[in-house]
Order: structure tokens, then sequence, then C-alpha cells
């Protein structure tokens, strides 16, 4: 009988297999007209796509329509922290570094910090960019992952050993843990990259260590680069780019994942590596990887950039499953919340179109922007929406990543390294109001069944 290895440690005769997963299928698929039937709202949506109210929180908001007459229509998006503006703060951090750290004081403690207490606040950063060698050489450097989002998981949880204290998840303690990964996600992402850089692609193993004095996103650019050196503008767009994804809401998959973690009563480590286990899916974090994909794709296929008529050709076959990965999607394109404008799409966009001056992508930031504004105008007419479909945050941010030679392993986990700040404020709101624990319900459709002993059909 041929056999089929599953993993290292279980091996499975393979026709045996084969029965195992048509069981699955067949136990796993429900009728999807039931989901209607029994009002379920699927991914925790209505009807119309919104979300479904599960909790309150002051850390973030997200608007995407206004209200005039009773009645509600599509806007401008707008996203605030903690009360604040994203685009006011970001035209406030103009000619200054430490944006994003300053934005994580503001999320973790609900005001923007004094000057005073900004250095204070870096300065507890900064020491916490620490990592001892024992857990470098024996954590991240053996058996290091193909994806550094699990690398970087298992350096999470492995923490939990290092930590005097791990299971107290009064505020305090928590508060110490938080800062701790905020400072110390940076270099176990760029570390786990350098790992798997050197054992699944034989490169040369380069350890560069943080500085002090600099911002995380100088840092981030010093570890990753071979000669450490970057220009003012890189690290500027960086920081901000580090902002504009830090927090997003208490709805979206990984600080929802938080929230319901949290409310277990477990450690924040375990809490953590849920969330970047959330982060990690394609439909999530990994949203601007296909972004980057796709416009590979384009690139190879449309002979002339500023030619609409040939773009728009093509992007249509994109759109009819004809073309890139048949899925019928331009990614990049839309948002759950979103109608008008995604506020982070144009800041990062802005950011984007300096940098894409210095390095002399003039001509791909303008094919970003043909591509854009054409989707914008083909997705309506063929999805036949009656609101505007704008562009999102992940739009722009592979394509800014990209001039900033991040590599598309570190997409993710970039992202991951900002949104840390946002679901560090969350869990400590979940455990300062001591909430309940989250659990939803979920309607069971299938039919009680008398049991007449062993089912020989696994043994015919």
């Amino acid at each position: 009988m041929e056999e089929m290895k599953v993993t290292e440690s279980i091996t499975v005769p393979e026709d045996q297999f084969e029965l195992l997963v048509k069981y699955c299928k067949i136990s796993g698929e429900i009728d999807q007209n039931l989901y209607q039937e029994y009002d379920v709202k699927r991914g925790l949506r209505d009807s119309n796509g919104k979300g479904v109210l599960t909790g309150l929180t002051e850390i973030s908001d997200v608007i995407a329509y206004h209200t005039e007459n009773g009645h509600r229509y599509p806007a401008d998006g707008e996203l605030y922290f903690q009360g604040y503006n994203v685009k006011d703060l970001v035209k406030g951090f103009q000619g200054r570094k430490f944006a994003f750290e300053e934005t994580t004081y503001l999320l973790l403690f609900g005001e923007l910090p004094t000057k005073r207490q900004l250095e204070g606040f870096i300065e507890i950063l900064s020491n916490c960019q620490f990592l001892t060698n024992q857990f470098v050489r024996d954590v991240i450097m053996k058996k290091p992952g193909a994806n550094i989002m699990n690398s970087m998981q298992k350096c999470v949880l492995t923490l939990y050993s290092y930590d005097d204290n791990p299971e107290d998840i009064s505020i305090p303690n928590v508060l110490r843990q938080s800062l701790a990964l905020i400072g110390k996600l940076p270099m176990i992402a760029v570390y786990s990259y350098n790992a798997y850089c050197h054992f699944f692609q034989d490169k040369s193993l380069i350890i560069r260590n943080p500085e002090k004095g600099l911002s995380l996103a100088e840092n981030i650019l010093l570890m990753l680069r071979p000669d450490g050196k970057y220009t003012e503008l890189e690290a500027k767009v960086l920081d901000i780019a580090l902002v504009l994804h830090a927090e997003h809401g208490g709805g979206n998959n990984s600080t929802f994942t938080t929230h319901v973690v949290t409310s277990s009563g477990t450690d924040t480590y375990s809490t953590i590596a849920a969330s970047m286990g959330s982060l990690k899916g394609p439909k999530h974090g990994g949203a601007n990887l296909k972004v980057q994909n796709m416009f590979q794709d384009i690139k190879a296929h449309v002979r002339d950039w500023s030619d609409e008529d040939e773009l728009r050709e093509y992007l249509l076959k994109i759109l009819r499953k004809e073309a890139f990965d048949h899925a019928g999607l331009i990614y990049g394109m839309g948002h759950a919340v979103y109608t008008e404008s995604d506020p982070r799409e144009r800041i990062l966009k802005a950011y984007a179109r300096d940098l894409s001056r210095e390095k002399g992508r003039t001509d791909e930031f303008a094919l970003y922007e043909n591509v854009e504004r054409i989707a914008a105008e083909l997705i309506a007419k063929e999805r036949k929406l009656f609101k505007a479909v704008c562009a999102n945050v992940d739009f722009y941010s592979g394509f800014v990543y990209t001039m900033l030679n991040i590599p598309e392993e570190l997409f993710t986990p970039i992202f991951a390294i900002s949104r840390i700040s946002g679901w560090c404020a969350h869990r400590m709101e979940e455990l300062v109001n001591q909430g309940k624990i989250i659990r939803p319900a979920y309607k069971y459709v299938g039919v009680h069944k008398p049991y007449y002993g062993i089912n020989d059909r696994f043994f015919s």
C-alpha cells in the first residue's frame, strides 16, 4: 500500500487519507441557503456588508459616511486615533522623526505626549530594543521558518519563557510586556529574515544591532541593509507608513482577534501571537503582496504602460477572470468600510509620489495612478455598483516598500511591527473594562442521529 507522509511524525496510507479528506469535505459542507434563512451575519457583517456592532472603543474611529436629514451618504474616509484625525497628525509630523513612537504613545495613553514625555518614551522603547545573544542563537537562528510571520510568532511565544512574570494580566505588567514587544518586534522580524536568507537562500548572515537615538523606522532600514545606509526621505516614508498601519478600529480581523483572545484571560504572548496569525492571512495583512504580484503581471502583459486603452483591456481581462490569478479581483481596490476614499491611501500615495521621484520610478507611479483610476471605473461598471470604489492603503504600500528595498517576505511583518501598537492598546482596553469572554453563537443546522454502534463504512 502506497504511503503518504503528512508530517514528520505521522505517516498515513494514501488511500485511507484521501477517504478521510472526502469525509471532511462532506461533513463540513453547509447548505448556503441556510445562512439567509436564519439571517446569519456571515463574517459578522449585515446584508449590506456593514460590520455588526460587537464592542465599544475609544482608541480609533473609522468614518466612511456622513448623515444628513436622517440619511447616510458616502463621504471621504476619515481615520481618528484617540480622537485626533490622522491627516492632522501626519501634517504635525512634518520636519521631524519619531512619528511612529509618538503615535504609539497616543494609542496607548490616550493623549499626545509633551516634548519631555516623548523623549522619555523614546528612551523606554530604545531600552526595549534588546535581544540576548542566546535568544538570537537558540530561538531565531535555529530552525528558521520559510514564512517570516511564523518565525515571529514562534519568537513571541518563546519570550513567554524569558519573562519572570508572564501570566500576570494586571495593567502594569501587561504594559511592561507591551512596551517590550513593541521595542523587540523590529529586531525579531529583521533577524528572522536574515536567518531565512542564510538557511534558505544560502546568503551571508549579517546581523546589525539597532542604534540608540534613531527612530524605529531608521533602525529597521539600518538593520536590514548590508551597508546600513538610508536617505532622510526613505526613513520618513517608512515612519509615516508605520503610523498609517498602526491602528484601524476594533473590528479589523487581527484586532478583533486581540479582543477575543484577551477576553479569555490568557497571557500577553499568546494574545499577540494569535493576532499575528490573523494578520498573516492574505485577506488581511498579506493583501499588499497580492497587489504587488498583480502589478508584476500587468507590467509583463501591458507593453505600453501609458496606453490607457491597452491597460483598460487587460484590467477587464483580470475582472472577467481571464488573466492574472483568475479570481476576478483587482487587488487594492475596494474596502470593507471606506467608500469615497481611504485616508491612509491618500496620505501614502503622496509619499509614494515623492519617493518615486527620488528613486527615478515616476513611470511606475504613473502606472499605479492610471490603474487606480481606470479600475474604479471598470469595477463600478462591470459589477453594476451604485457606490464609489476607492483604492485602499494596500494599493500603494507594496510599491512603497519595494522602493525602500524592503523584500516581499517582510511586507506583512512590517505591518505587524506597526499594528502591534494598536493590538496592545486594544488588549489593555479590554482588560481595563473587564468585559465578558467573547462568545458569539452558531446555529446548529445538522440532524440528531440515533447511535447504533461502530459505522462499518470506515472499514469497508
